[in-house]
């Protein structure tokens, strides 16, 4: 069978054919064009429950760390006629401190709504005053009108610049969800908390508006936190332009959409865009407005969904906080006549204070407590530990939630779709090899993939002769590709295979991406924010053992559907396992340093991988079918998921091996 070596090995009797796979050639980054799908209410239902989970898997919230208290301080109270200014800190966590000002109406009797506001990225943050955008201006504006509002700095910016940098964050960083961005989100959610803590608020009126960065923070908050009734993001939701800063890019944020499905996450509560024409939401009435719109059509709330366009260049000038003044008022304050957007809520001329009167660290210390940027990580990643540990299940039922919790916080870090059988293509593509006999085997090349994505996993499907018609199937994955499986001189299947295919079993074997016949993509993963749009490799081979277990499950003519993975590929097995319908697994996980970051940042560099739990949180999820985890050595700690297995009473079903098992004994534990 030597000649056949090659046939077995590749799937195209014409090399240049070869195996094209479109995730290996196409990068989105932020300045990728977004044609937006479109989408039916049934659509849209199921893709916003996964888009808000997406978002705080993203931004480092899942699962919840142990809410502790805010400790705010309000003091340096400013009185003028009509409205006060005070200075604020609180803590969203202990040692990270939340800065800015409130503003409130004097004269007027509450509770008032009250309004958050991000600055974005103005040079002086929320302190600018200048004719293109004026923070002061707008706080002052609105609290004259009878409105609370809180404008907080961005992470780095004025006073919180005493603690961390604007530009705080990396791959390390990301393993647990910790990133720039998600500690903004903390900042805005910790600042409905304070408003809602005062007496003078009232909590069913909450609204938020920013423009730029400020408009990225807006939509983001809205989009996991109902609590924000009216919105008014300003010159940032845009097809062609998704955020130019690492606090608009969380890693996994906008893996498959872009900022208009975010955006459209407001629906049904009332949303004005505010856009210009002198920045990239130029084609917001014609481009994302309609787009966001027929997402409210679904809820027949047209509307409560507006736009505005002003002749400008990227601003929050007078004439748009205008809009979002009146904007505002209709919904929170009653106003009758917001047709023209120019009549009712005009601005009035204000005067903004020195610095050192806003400032909230001008005349006092830092706390004493506040953590320095390099305490940042292993206080999160203390809190993050701790947050697992609430969720490891002690019985069947705790073991259903956190599937449904912790199983979704996985697949979101991993970026997994989890594919319909029905969306699962398996073909012999012409110009393959054709099918190949010998002995008591047959060999059939296959391409499999998923519709509408553009993904090819080169496969061969090994049979025993004469088949039986109801054999079960077991994928083997190899970290160097199916080639591997093939003896290199004698053009033999490996002995794992031939020993299962003994067992009636049919065997399959697969390039994952990157692997095998996808070996010569080039693909750089250093760009700015690749992550942010694009999974990782290793993310993505993952998917392709998911989506060749779904190919076989629930067939008719398979009984059951076992898998192996060999080595790193056992690391892979591992992480796609626990998302379909597998019998029994059998990982090598090849001697892997399971509390080493750097190993991760190595072999899984997957943004939030660690902060769902990663391989403990993977093996948990099969529980309790048969799981056999060998050549763990004395670094793969299998701790958690031992006790797991042991609190459900399914000890008898983990099998855990320091060596590495004989392809004899493999074949055993799959057989049972």
């Amino acid at each position: 069978m030597a000649a056949q070596h090659h046939e077995l090995a590749h799937v195209f009797s014409d090399a240049s054919q070869g195996v094209h796979d479109a995730r290996g050639s196409i990068s989105r980054d932020l300045n990728t064009p977004y044609t937006f799908p479109g989408y039916t209410k049934v659509e849209w239902t199921e893709k916003a429950e996964a888009l808000r989970e997406q978002i705080r898997v993203a931004n480092g919230l899942v699962p919840t760390h142990e809410p502790t208290p805010l400790n705010a301080e309000i003091f340096g109270k400013i009185e003028r006629e009509d409205y006060t200014i005070e200075k604020v800190y609180f803590e969203p966590f202990p040692g990270f401190f939340t800065t800015g000002n409130l503003y409130r109406p004097l004269g007027k009797s509450g509770p008032f709504p009250g309004i958050v506001s991000p600055h974005g990225h103005w040079s002086r943050g929320r302190l600018e005053s200048i004719e293109r955008g004026s923070i002061p201006g707008r706080c002052i504006n609105f609290a004259r009108q009878g409105y609370v509002i809180f404008a907080y700095d961005m992470l780095g910016y004025n006073d919180s610049g005493k603690q961390i940098e604007h530009g705080y964050g990396g791959a390390h960083e990301g393993l647990w969800g910790l990133s720039a961005m998600g500690l903004q989100l903390q900042n805005s959610i910790c600042s409905i908390d304070f408003l809602e803590s005062l007496p003078d608020v009232d909590n069913e009126r909450i609204g938020c508006t920013g423009a730029s960065g400020g408009g990225t923070q807006t939509f983001i908050l809205t989009a996991v936190d109902e609590r924000i009734k009216v919105s008014a993001p300003v010159n940032m939701i845009s097809a062609t332009m998704q955020g130019g800063c690492i606090c608009e890019n969380a890693p996994n944020l906008r893996l498959d959409v872009s900022n208009i499905e975010i955006g459209a996450l407001m629906a049904p509560r009332p949303l004005l865009l505010v856009s210009a024409t002198g920045d990239w939401t130029v084609n917001t009435p014609t481009v994302e407005y309609p787009a966001i719109r027929s997402i409210y059509a679904h809820f027949n709330a047209e509307d409560k969904v507006h736009q505005v366009q002003v002749d400008a260049e990227h601003n929050y000038n007078k004439e748009s906080r205008e809009a979002v003044y009146t904007w505002f008022a209709k919904w929170f304050l009653g106003a009758e006549d917001t047709s023209a957007f120019n009549s009712a809520f005009k601005e009035v001329a204000f005067e903004v204070e020195p610095d050192e009167a806003l400032l909230v660290f001008s005349e006092r210390d830092l706390p004493s407590h506040a953590m320095k940027q390099d305490e940042f990580l292993p206080a999160w990643v203390n809190r993050s530990e701790q947050a697992m540990k609430k969720v490891k299940p002690t019985n069947e039922t705790e073991l259903q939630t956190f599937r449904d919790e912790m199983g979704s916080g996985l697949q979101h870090a991993l970026g997994l779709h989890i594919p319909k059988s029905t969306d699962v293509t398996l073909v012999e593509p012409e110009g393959a090899f054709p099918t190949t006999y010998h002995t008591n085997l047959s060999a059939k090349h296959l391409i499999i993939g998923r519709k509408g994505i553009g993904d090819t996993i080169p496969a061969l499907l090994f049979s025993p002769e004469p088949q039986v018609g109801h054999d079960p199937v077991t994928l083997i994955v190899h970290p160097e590709g199916k080639e591997k499986l093939i003896n290199s001189e004698t053009g033999e299947p490996s002995s794992l295979i031939t020993d299962l295919l003994s067992t009636d079993q049919k065997v399959l074997i697969i390039d994952v991406f990157g692997t095998g016949e996808h070996s010569d993509y080039e693909r750089s993963e250093d760009t700015n924010y690749f992550t942010t749009y694009n999974r990782t490799t290793a993310a993505l081979r993952v998917q392709d053992i998911v989506t060749a277990l779904h190919c076989f499950t629930n067939r008719g003519d398979v009984s059951e559907v076992n898998l192996i993975g060999i080595g790193e590929a056992g690391l892979w097995s591992l992480l796609a396992a626990g998302f379909a319908d597998v019998k029994s697994v059998v990982v090598d996980v090849a001697q892997y340093t399971l509390d080493s970051d750097a190993a991760f940042l190595e072999t899984l560099p997957i943004p939030s991988i660690r902060r769902v739990g990663d391989l403990q949180t993977a093996g948990t999820l099969v529980a309790p079918r048969p799981l056999i985890i060998h050549n763990t050595g004395d670094v793969f700690d299998t701790g958690w998921i031992a006790e797991v297995y042991g609190n459900i009473g399914a000890s008898q079903d983990l099998l855990v091996e320091k060596d590495q098992l004989s392809d004899e004994e493999i074949v055993t534990q799959i057989i049972g």
